[in-house]
């Protein structure tokens, strides 16, 4: 099979400063992608749908992969995680935080997760606002079971890359005042400017794997 992201692959790792990390995106993408890709050296791989993610973790067990999750979660299929994931990037209500933590500690596990902030307000997408995640982060610290090592966010999609560069600018800033340094934002459109702005992990897709499958 030919991979269809060679090129852009090498590119995007040397654009990356220490500490900063590509996540591929291998939603909806066949195993033997995943297995191209990962033969070029690529270890973290992100998946959006719980399901699909653990089938993929189970086939794969023998590759040295690190799986993150960064797709919506129903409260009812938290009792799939158990440790199939390395990091959780989608953590978007204290509600959800509390219930992964409670799971992970029925396992013995601690969860490491991103917390889900919505800087734009967009009504169409999860994730709490600055405020209100403000007023429950000393709640978040005090959950055993999950450790939270940064902030994630989804600027508008419709957003030319430098649009995004004030909500990147801002989770930054949000993250340095709560000592969180670890930093998921940008995508294919906006990667560069995330970069810029300080992301330590840019989630990228198509670009790497071409068009996905069909659901």
């Amino acid at each position: 099979m030919e991979f269809l992201g060679d090129s852009a692959f090498s590119a995007l790792v040397k654009k990356l400063k220490p500490k900063q990390n590509l996540l591929a995106v291998s939603k909806l993408q066949p195993i033997e992608k995943i297995e191209i890709l990962h033969a070029k050296g690529q270890k973290n791989f992100a998946e959006n749908y719980i399901q699909e993610a653990i089938e993929k973790t189970k086939v794969l067990k023998n590759l040295d992969i690190e799986w993150h999750l960064i797709g919506p979660i129903q409260k009812n299929k938290v009792k799939l995680l158990q440790n199939h994931f390395a990091y959780i990037h989608s953590v978007d209500s204290l509600e959800l935080a509390k219930k992964i933590s409670e799971k992970a500690l029925e396992i013995d596990y601690i969860q490491k997760v991103f917390i889900q902030i919505n800087l734009a307000e967009e009504a169409t997408k999860s994730g709490l606002q600055k405020a209100e995640f403000l007023n429950q982060w000393q709640q978040f610290k005090g959950l055993k079971g999950i450790e939270v090592v940064g902030l994630m966010t989804m600027p508008p999609l419709e957003n030319d890359a430098e649009k995004n560069r004030i909500y990147f600018k801002e989770l930054k800033k949000l993250g340095d005042q709560l000592n969180l340094h670890e930093l998921s934002m940008g995508t294919s459109q906006d990667y560069e400017v995330a970069l810029e702005e300080g992301a330590t992990w840019i989630r990228i897709g198509t670009m790497l794997f071409g068009e996905r499958l069909k659901k």
